[in-house]
């Protein structure tokens, strides 16, 4: 498509792809400039043009490079190439990117004040990364998910000043997530689940990071202090499938779980359950843990990583990989009575909205040191 140069501010996104859950990431930044005067302009650097995608983003305008994963190994010339030439046709403010690829992209690739905004620990640990950034710092900013990628982060690159490492918290369209729910009955008819039945909800990949393991161990530690017709569902898939059945066979539970493999849009099925676990290794944030505070159920969670700061004060957490304290915790929340339960749902959707919703995180946004400096010079 033809692109000019235009009066109007324009603010360039530039993320890796949109699979999972990155393309609501891509919706999240870009309503950041909601009424703010702001054309956005969202480019993918992986994935097909798809007319769903550019409509779930909330952008201006949406751009596919479609490049191969493969194809942005190395040096990544094309996709340098292609971004400066969209750089180019828009009086670009600064550019926001999402992970350590599309910062590298962005950052040779335009001459544009970078914004990146970082998912994942890990990004900076390499010794090349480390000198990449601090080759860039005079235009380089970055945020983490969380105040543990922050702190990652800040670690990895100690000369940088911290205020120009910070924290921005994920968040989700509250009021969207909450109409999209299903009742109780229709989600426990969808997934085969009774009335009756006391459920614990796990929904992620069968993976080593996402231990499992630890889950089903604590259940059936848990078990005999449960309701009688306990049951825990895990939706996903994974390498980890085969041994987490023979885990649970060995446990002697496996008329008691439930591997439900990977359910389309599963949010929409929370409540379904009596309660939510998150037994995830360092998990960068958890938002599925927002998710299943919108639909107000109660939460279990490992107290590491992100996922602490969603959960502290407004559910249980337990050490990582400790059986004994998660079967504490399922006992405990076992016990809530429907009072309880609904103070426990009032916490969290006043922590939604204080912390992790669009207004919120909005508000957070143009308080931001880097933003405010690069606004001004706009």
């Amino acid at each position: 498509m033809p692109m000019t140069r235009s009066a109007e501010r324009h603010v360039l996104q530039f993320c890796h792809g949109y699979d999972g859950p990155f393309l609501d990431c891509a919706r999240q930044y870009a309503s950041l400039f909601e009424g703010r005067g702001y054309k956005v302009t969202t480019v993918f650097l992986t994935g097909v043009a798809d007319a769903e995608v550019a409509q779930g983003c909330a952008s201006d305008q949406v751009l596919f490079l479609e490049y191969s994963s493969k194809a942005v190994r190395g040096l990544k010339l094309g996709a340098i190439r292609d971004l400066r030439k969209i750089a180019a046709s828009r009086d670009f403010a600064f550019c926001i990117a999402h992970r350590f690829k599309p910062v590298y992209i962005a950052l040779l690739g335009t001459g544009l004040p970078v914004i990146g905004v970082h998912h994942a620990f890990g990004d900076y640990q390499r010794r090349t990364r480390q000198l990449f950034a601090n080759l860039f710092r005079r235009r380089l900013s970055l945020l983490g998910v969380s105040d543990a990628v922050r702190d990652e982060m800040r670690q990895c690159l100690p000369k940088w000043p911290t205020g120009r490492i910070r924290t921005l918290y994920n968040r989700i369209d509250i009021d969207a997530v909450q109409a999209s729910l299903l009742t109780g009955s229709e989600a426990r008819l969808a997934l085969g689940l009774a009335e009756d039945d006391w459920v614990v909800g796990n929904v992620g990949r069968l993976h080593p990071d996402k231990d499992q393991a630890t889950l089903l161990r604590g259940f059936a530690q848990a078990l005999p202090g449960l309701p009688a017709r306990a049951r825990l569902v895990i939706m996903g898939k994974g390498r980890l499938e085969q041994d987490l059945k023979e885990l649970a066979i060995e446990l002697g539970i496996t008329a008691q779980v439930g591997f439900l493999g990977q359910v389309p849009d599963a949010r929409r099925y929370f409540r379904a359950f009596d309660a939510f676990v998150l037994s995830s290794d360092h998990e960068p944030f958890g938002m599925v843990l927002l998710e299943a505070m919108a639909a107000g159920v109660p939460l279990l969670a490992t107290a590491c990583g992100g996922a602490k700061e969603v959960v502290e004060g407004v559910g249980l957490l337990f050490p990582l990989g400790d059986a004994e304290h998660l079967a504490q915790g399922l006992r405990h929340l076992a016990s809530l009575d429907a009072e309880q339960r609904q103070a426990c749902s009032d916490l969290m959707q006043q922590r939604l909205q204080e912390r992790f919703s669009d207004h919120a995180v909005r508000e957070a946004f143009w308080r931001l040191p880097q933003v405010t400096d690069l606004t001004a010079e706009a």
